[in-house]
């Protein structure tokens, strides 16, 4: 496989596990929408971590892709450390929205 199909491959697979935790992510905005305003404060803070670390990892992958073939397997290191701060952050999140 090529260095150019590797990287496209990567992205495709990494695009594909933004979508599926950004609709986990809409399930929780929606939660939040119905809570009762003590709570809605609680998943606000967790909703705003979360768009935090969707942003980091959105601007890590922009970065892979206006990057040269043979420099983007360096990068895949700071998509991987970013998607990995982005699920901590869900899974947090989660957690706190099932507690409350």
């Amino acid at each position: 496989m090529s260095a150019k199909s590797e990287k496209s491959a990567y992205q495709e697979a990494v695009e594909a596990r933004v979508k599926a935790l950004d609709a986990q992510v809409e399930t929780l905005k929606a939660k939040a929408a119905i809570a009762k305003a003590d709570a809605k404060v609680k998943y606000q803070e967790q909703l705003d971590e979360l768009q935090v670390k969707q942003t980091e990892l959105a601007a890590k992958l922009e970065s892979m892709k206006g990057s040269a073939e043979n420099a983007w397997e360096e990068m895949k290191v700071g998509v991987e450390s970013a998607w990995s701060e982005l699920q901590i952050a869900f899974d947090k999140a989660k957690t706190k929205f099932d507690d409350v």
